[in-house]
């Protein structure tokens, strides 16, 4: 896994981390950088564990509705989960949910990190880091183009929608 991360802050326009990480795909394991998805947009979409009850809605709801987000020019979105799960929890995540997207393991949280979605979190008076959940729909060129953070499970869909529509 790797990430660089230049120390400006992100913002719509400005170039998004450049990111290699090792993840499961519906066809298997696989490798996914940055630099191979420019040349068509993609959404990438943080949130904090698999198989957990937020995290089964947000990606079911992805996954029923994957044919219809289409870019400009009627191709299909390109969609990327990151959690800071292990490849081995993604695979029985993708498997369990029959999820057709692929699913990025960020065990080491260095692109939440890079994103600015790896942040201190409390939960029953306890604090911790964890992931905010966030999306970003990065465009062919590799630049942030549109960007939600504390992202509501369902209604993550809609955001892509009408996010997509304005492209």
């Amino acid at each position: 896994m790797s990430v660089k991360k230049d120390d400006t802050a992100l913002a719509v326009g400005l170039p998004a981390p450049v990111f290699t990480l090792e993840g499961v795909g519906p066809q298997g394991e696989e490798t996914v950088s940055s630099e191979a998805l420019k040349g068509a947009p993609y959404l990438l979409y943080f949130y904090p564990r698999a198989s957990t009850p937020g995290c089964t809605t947000q990606a079911c709801d992805l996954r029923d509705h994957l044919s219809e987000l289409n870019v400009p020019g009627g191709k299909g979105l390109r969609v990327l989960g990151v959690s800071p799960d292990g490849v081995t929890a993604l695979e029985k995540f993708i498997t369990k949910q029959s999820l057709n997207f692929t699913l990025l393991s960020d065990k080491e949280h260095s692109l939440a990190e890079a994103y600015g979605v790896w942040v201190k979190k409390k939960l029953y008076g306890k604090e911790f880091m964890g992931i905010e959940r966030s999306s970003f729909l990065i465009d062919a060129e590799g630049r942030i183009a549109a960007c939600k953070r504390k992202v509501r499970p369902a209604q993550h869909v809609a955001w892509v929608q009408e996010v997509l529509a304005q492209l």
